[in-house]
């Protein structure tokens, strides 16, 4: 059965991208813990990420990083926060959180309720963020 990430990949459900290649993506938390929230996914539905062969696996970490540089140039912090919970969608995600303290990493917390219009101009933030970072 397709997960709400693959229907996001093929283009069924919009999302807010914030980067893409051939085989990630990168796009908006919907129920961001903070402002500049992403996920990064394998465009390959793939419910575990252990499960991901090793070069894909190494391939999305490379992909990861090169959106955190985005999301840091965008929301300075001390930090990126790195999750992977792997329970909500059945597709391995890797969240990326800009981080002030641990604490901003806590999943339990109220989640942000963002304007359509915030969340695009948070997303293309990023995106001119991760070409600069890319073409640098």
């Amino acid at each position: 059965m397709s997960t709400i990430f693959s229907k996001i990949v093929s283009g069924e459900i919009p999302a807010y991208k914030v980067a893409e290649s051939n085989d990630y993506l990168a796009f908006l938390d919907v129920n961001p813990l903070r402002e500049g929230h992403v996920l990064v996914i394998p465009k390959k539905e793939t419910d575990y990420i252990f499960d991901i062969n090793d070069d894909e696996y190494m391939g999305m970490w490379v992909f990861a990083k090169i959106v955190s540089q985005g999301i840091k140039k965008v929301f300075p912090c001390p930090k990126v926060g790195v999750a992977v919970v792997g329970l909500e969608v059945a597709h391995a995600h890797i969240h990326l959180i800009p981080i002030d303290a641990v604490d901003d990493m806590n999943f339990s917390k109220p989640k942000l309720s963002l304007s359509p219009e915030r969340m695009s101009e948070i997303a293309e933030d990023i995106r001119t963020a991760i070409s600069a970072v890319t073409h640098s």
